[in-house]
């Protein structure tokens, strides 16, 4: 596996992923608002972002381009470089439960590492995804925080969890 920079085709092959209203905000929480997504949906949320600079999104490939997974690699706060967020963490359903996903955020550690100049990186989980909570705690990630998330479909519990990075040797 490795990591690419997402392409616009990647879109729609992401958007088919999430097969159901209950797995697509547990993907996107609050950020979307209209399932099913489409791929153009996911290009024109992305598009001011990229402009900004201080997003990244991925796409985890294996050694013949397919694509597994994909997650995006933000800086939260405009004037600080500390501390990225990772987040539409999503791998293919075909390849759930094999390890791809801690693969796939560890390569996105190493990015961080060498690319960018932060020494933290976070992301957000909702508790009624234990699977999602299983493979950020195996790449490394510990919760800090707690809130709740008022959602098109319900009040979620969510887990902010945290990962500090011991160097930044480039």
């Amino acid at each position: 596996m490795k990591l690419r920079e997402f392409k616009n085709d990647d879109a729609p092959v992401i958007a088919g992923w999430l097969q159901s209203e209950e797995e697509f905000y547990k993907w996107s929480a609050d950020r979307f608002n209209r399932y099913p997504l489409s791929g153009a949906d996911i290009i024109e949320n992305y598009a001011p972002q990229l402009e900004t600079g201080r997003f990244y999104p991925l796409a985890a490939v294996d050694g013949q381009g397919n694509i597994l997974g994909h997650f995006i690699i933000r800086y939260p706060n405009a004037d600080d470089d500390r501390s990225v967020r990772f987040g539409f963490v999503i791998v293919d359903p075909a390849h759930r439960g094999k390890g791809f996903g801690k693969e796939m955020l560890q390569l996105g550690i190493a990015y961080v590492k060498e690319h960018l100049s932060a020494s933290r990186i976070d992301l957000g989980v909702f508790e009624n995804n234990e699977g999602a909570r299983h493979c950020y705690e195996a790449a490394g990630f510990t919760p800090y925080a707690r809130r709740k998330c008022a959602l098109p479909v319900g009040t979620w519990n969510c887990i902010d969890m945290e990962l500090f990075i011991a160097s930044l040797q480039k």
